[in-house]
């Protein structure tokens, strides 16, 4: 399916999605204080000294079933659909390789379900699949090497090959530099929530996107499972002003219907004060980024009342939530003694945060 870019005011009333498709009847409640596996078992980040980093292979049933393992609720993934109508689980906009040292790239959403699959290991024995490349943010082609490879995988496979109970957060992941009219949001949501109806049975599940218009579109076309609004809270600027700050999501979010706000974490701690008006809207928020992988940070976020993090980090940070959530020890040897804040203790701290990561 080929995209091309427009303006935003070109861009077609959602009106004309239906009131009431068909769709699986299954709710779930969300606990306070979720712990979910970023693209599985943690992203991929091929140039970090930091092995942890390149573990597994991210986005993919490695990764996911050795998540389910930790004692985490969710996985977090991004779900993109082939130019031949099938969902599949791919962060990356385009899939790069090489032919012959000649390095190139292909659009996922323009390529059929059959060459997406046929870059990367292979299941069939003695079958060899097309290089697999990354491009990294500063522009430079590498080799996707991990520790523990695995194959690309289809977001039906992953209902049928990873634990039940494990929720799943589904990332709509579209292009941000890419206005999409609502014909193509259709061609592009509709297969992923048809596989989600016909697979998800009791799996707690939620949507989310950075995409305001896909969140919405989603919300409308089922009411059966969450839908979150995600955000860079400000830390970044983008011609939608919807995702330009915490206040726009707010905002989006309770005329939308929408059920919550995953925003990054220096957005939070940059803007304490969103977290009660976020509730106050009787919004849910969780977070995600770098920070997440500190455990003061994420015991931070707990004490200000966020419900969730999503991390990389994952056998680290499941441990240091676990230890969180302890009714205290008054042993004196104890090593792990939370920290135990007043009031007024918190409160000078919510107001010293900003400052400490402005830059």
């Amino acid at each position: 399916m080929s995209l091309k870019a427009i303006h935003v005011t070109e861009v077609p009333s959602l009106d004309r999605i239906p009131e009431n498709p068909p769709i699986c009847a299954s709710r779930y409640k969300i606990p306070k204080f979720l712990v979910v596996g970023h693209r599985g078992h943690g992203m991929n980040m091929l140039q970090s000294p930091d092995p942890r980093f390149s573990a597994l292979k991210e986005n993919s049933i490695l990764s996911f079933n050795a998540a389910s393992k930790l004692p985490l609720d969710f996985i977090e993934f991004d779900v993109q659909v082939t130019r031949d109508g099938c969902p599949v689980i791919f962060h990356d906009d385009f899939i790069y390789s090489e032919d012959n040292g000649v390095v190139y790239e292909k659009r996922v959403t323009e390529v059929s379900l059959s060459e997406f699959m046929s870059y990367g290991p292979q299941r069939e024995t003695g079958k060899r699949g097309k290089p697999l490349l990354r491009m990294s943010k500063d522009g430079k082609i590498l080799k996707w090497s991990v520790q523990g490879d695995d194959s690309l995988c289809t977001l039906q496979e992953a209902f049928e090959k990873v634990e039940p109970t494990l929720g799943f957060n589904i990332e709509l992941k579209l292009d941000d530099n890419l206005v999409y009219p609502s014909d193509h949001l259709s061609r592009l949501l509709l297969p992923i929530l048809q596989v989600v109806c016909d697979y998800g049975k009791d799996r707690p599940i939620i949507f989310s996107s950075f995409h305001p218009d896909a969140a919405l579109f989603t919300r409308k076309l089922q009411s059966t499972y969450p839908v979150f609004f995600l955000t860079n809270g400000g830390t970044e600027m983008y011609y939608d002003v919807r995702r330009n700050s915490l206040e726009e999501a707010i905002k989006l979010c309770v005329e939308g219907g929408l059920q919550g706000i995953v925003s990054e974490v220096k957005g939070v701690f940059r803007n304490p004060a969103a977290v009660n008006r976020i509730k106050e809207s009787k919004l849910s928020l969780m977070t995600y980024g770098k920070l997440n992988n500190v455990a003061e940070a994420v015991y931070m976020q707990h004490l200000m009342g966020i419900d969730g993090v999503i991390v990389d980090h994952v056998e680290e940070m499941t441990e240091a939530v676990r230890e969180m959530m302890k009714p205290p020890n008054r042993d004196a040897h104890d090593t792990k003694l939370k920290p135990n804040f007043s009031e007024r203790e918190l409160s000078f701290l919510l107001k010293l945060i900003p400052e400490l990561i402005q830059h």
